[in-house]
């Protein structure tokens, strides 16, 4: 790859949980970009006629490709910008490393809307506000981010965030950020002192709304300050391109109970997801053709969380972000394989050795589609 003359361009927010997770990637690989705001301007004449739906965060490289999703971002960027790569080369820790992503991009959006939308609601209406009508002040701009913010706060219940698990969310998530504290404490990233993905996956929930609002900012500082300090870290890198993992594959005891956590939460949701979706396709003889789009959810299920139930919306698309943990299992050699199952076995998450099959997802288009 040759230098490059201009920037990327990213269309972002700093309200928004994805865009955070690809800031801080871009900020720790000194990859030059400019930031611009999802304004509507922004959504009429980039995002929708290169996307094709509304979505943040949309990065346009300096050749005009269009690329988007978090992942896919931070994948296509890794190819170009090689330097200090956030995939650990060994077993344990790239393997905890993809969980965490996994966990972080799909689970963490329970607590994360919970407390948007609970506990800093008048400050999440303003930021909407500033974003959906730049050019107005005062009522007027707090009118348009009730109107821009609806669909949002509308989500909590397909979240499974209800009055009936208001109060376990709450438990399992001071729990979470007890369990990084003490990691946190000791550790400067999740393995050593550089960031993986693992950490790019917590980021973008524990910045975007949990450091960020003001109510939530205020219980991580107080009750987490190891965590808030690791939030710093990952906006303002201390050594981007530098720093090392962890050596001998090591993953510090600390994080165990942290894996253990996303094992007990998500596991039987992905599991049912799983179920779930291998029936829908089975009955739905177009999708196989791809003449019938996966919808974003394909109706609900029952989940526990720290003792309390309640039913939530099946996402299809946490299967494309399980394939990359599972994808990375199924290629480990002979030797490498026992140090993945190792690791499992101490989180409880077992299952992953044998995860049940469903039909492989890809994104076209940027939209989820069967393989």
């Amino acid at each position: 790859m040759g230098t490059m003359t201009e920037g990327y361009e990213f269309y972002a927010s700093e309200t928004s949980y994805f865009s955070g997770k690809v800031r801080a990637y871009l900020r720790y690989k000194r990859i030059p970009f400019v930031e611009y705001l999802n304004t509507p301007d922004a959504y009429r004449t980039v995002i929708l006629p290169r996307v094709g739906w509304p979505v943040i965060p949309v990065m346009v490289t300096p050749e005009g490709e269009t690329l988007q999703d978090s992942s896919d971002i931070i994948d296509a960027l890794e190819l170009r910008f090689p330097e200090a790569p956030i995939y650990p080369s060994t077993p344990k820790q790239r393997l905890a490393g993809l969980l965490l992503e996994v966990y972080g991009d799909e689970w963490l959006k329970i607590p994360a809307m919970h407390y948007r939308w609970n506990k800093n609601y008048d400050f999440a209406i303003g930021e909407f506000g500033k974003m959906a009508a730049p050019e107005l002040t005062g009522e007027a701009q707090r009118e348009a981010g009730l109107k821009i913010s609806k669909p949002y706060a509308g989500a909590l219940p397909f979240l499974g965030v209800t009055p009936k698990t208001e109060a376990a969310i709450e438990k399992s998530y001071e729990g979470l950020l007890g369990e990084l504290d003490k990691h946190f404490a000791v550790y400067e990233f999740l393995f050593g002192t550089r960031p993986s993905i693992g950490d790019f996956g917590l980021v973008g929930p524990l910045y975007a709304h949990q450091y960020r609002d003001p109510a939530s900012g205020e219980l991580m500082k107080r009750i987490a300050p190891n965590v808030a300090r690791w939030v710093e870290r990952m906006m303002k890198p201390p050594h981007p391109k530098g720093g090392e993992f962890l050596a001998r594959d090591e993953v510090p005891e600390t994080l165990i109970p942290v894996l253990a956590r996303m094992m007990r939460e998500m596991i039987p949701v992905l599991v049912s997801t799983a179920h779930h979706f291998a029936k829908w396709v089975a009955e739905t003889p177009g999708a196989k053709e791809g003449t019938e789009p996966i919808p974003r959810a394909i109706g609900t299920h029952m989940f526990t969380l720290e003792g309390a139930r309640d039913s939530r919306a099946i996402f299809p698309f946490d299967l494309w972000m399980l394939q990359r943990p599972l994808d990375y299992i199924a290629s480990l050699t002979d030797e490498e394989k026992p140090r993945a199952a190792e690791l499992l076995a101490a989180a409880g998450g077992d299952t992953f050795l044998d995860f049940p099959s469903f039909p492989r997802l890809t994104r076209k288009n940027f939209k989820l589609a069967l393989a």
